[in-house]
């Protein structure tokens, strides 16, 4: 118990300074920092919805054509 307690102090002690250095060094403002996020992710799930729309027009493809009677 008492190695568990010593890992989660370290661990809470480690997020708080990397959270303090991260705010320190980030390059950019807070509200900039968050345009640039949202800009991203919307780019991020634009891509997404177009892999998911290709891939699913692909697969109905291929489904149309197995479902199509064979010629013997």
């Amino acid at each position: 118990m008492r190695r568990f307690m010593a890992f989660l102090t370290g661990s809470l002690c480690g997020a708080l300074v990397g959270a303090v250095a991260a705010l320190l060094l980030a390059p950019y403002s807070g509200d900039e920092l968050r345009q640039r996020t949202r800009e991203r992710l919307d780019s991020f799930r634009d891509d997404v919805r177009e892999a998911y729309d290709a891939r699913r027009e692909q697969l109905e493809s291929e489904l149309e054509a197995l479902r199509r009677p064979r010629s013997s």
